[in-house]
This record gives C-alpha cells, structure tokens and sequence, in this order.
C-alpha cells in the first residue's frame, strides 16, 4: 500500500544539493509528489512529499542519518496523508506595498480568525526601482471553506491591506 511521507532538508546552501538529495529518495523506491525549495540567506531549505510502499520509507528511515552526514543536510521525515477537501474554495491572494515590520502577521492573524488555511506562502522584499523604498510582496494560496461569504472575505482583507497601504488581489485558481 503506497503512503505518503512529508520530509523537511535544510543546511548550507551548495551546487548539487537537490541533485544528491532526490537521488537517495529515488534509491529508496519512493516518488517525489510535491515539492518546495528556496535558498534562505545561506541555507537551502527544503519540503517534499514523497510516496511509496512501506519498505521505501524503512529504508529511507533506515539511512536517515548515513544521509544527514553525507548530504550535510537535517532531515526531518514524517509519515502525512491527503489533505485538500471539495469543500474548499481555493484562492491566490497577491499583496504588495512599502515595507512595514508586522505584514505577515497581521495578514496571516485575519486568515486564522476566519478558519482560512494557508497552504502556500511566498514573501519578497526588494527596493522599489525609481524611488528606492523598501517594498514587500505576500504570495499565497489559501483554502477558504465553502460557506464562508467570499465578498465579504474579500472586502475584509482589502480594509485590512488599505490599513497597512498595501494592494491587495484576490484570484480563483
């Protein structure tokens, strides 16, 4: 029977990381499903959901720190399951404006009080090209559950983004 299993890898940023890393879960006889990898100041980071048969994850467990050592990474690896419902709306929601300490929180604070999950999220800063000024960017995809009013959703996190300066763009996936 084919499981799932969630594995975090993170260490020093280095050519062929990825290229070793996926090579061992594909020695081990499992799939990679899904992945997510970026390179955070000097450290590669990286989430994947690999799948296969029970023997896979023994032997990848197995050699869990053989690996570790060798790739010079720390594996997190955990056992998962499917997650997404039909009962979602799925939603990408772009946000972008001048720099302020709190973004983040203050966006993610009205997606929790709302029951709305987060599945992904990426964050960019970088100096606006003619003036300079600190700007700041939230991509994320969120799981709305399906008898929560949209409209009144969207109008809520624009206040919210009109209160920080920041535009805001909601889009159905």
């Amino acid at each position: 029977m084919t499981q799932s299993l969630a594995i975090t890898a993170i260490g020093a940023d280095r050519p062929g990381i990825v290229n070793e890393l996926t090579e061992a879960l594909l020695d081990a006889g499992l799939n990679i499903e899904d992945s997510r990898m970026s390179i955070l100041g000097g450290e590669f980071a990286m989430i994947i959901l690999v799948s296969g048969e029970q023997a896979a994850h023994d032997k990848l467990n197995a050699r869990k720190q053989e690996l570790e050592q060798s790739l010079k990474l720390n594996l997190l690896i955990r056992p998962t399951s499917s997650r997404r419902s039909d009962r979602q709306k799925h939603y990408k929601i772009h946000v972008e404006g001048m720099d302020n300490p709190g973004i983040v929180h203050k966006l993610a604070r009205y997606l929790s009080q709302q029951q709305i999950n987060i599945v992904n999220m990426q964050t960019d800063w970088q100096h606006a090209a003619h003036t300079g000024t600190p700007m700041f960017t939230v991509s994320m995809q969120v799981d709305i559950p399906a008898d929560k009013n949209i409209t009144q959703i969207e109008d809520e996190f624009s206040k919210l983004c009109d209160e920080m300066n920041m535009d805001v763009s909601f889009s159905k996936q």
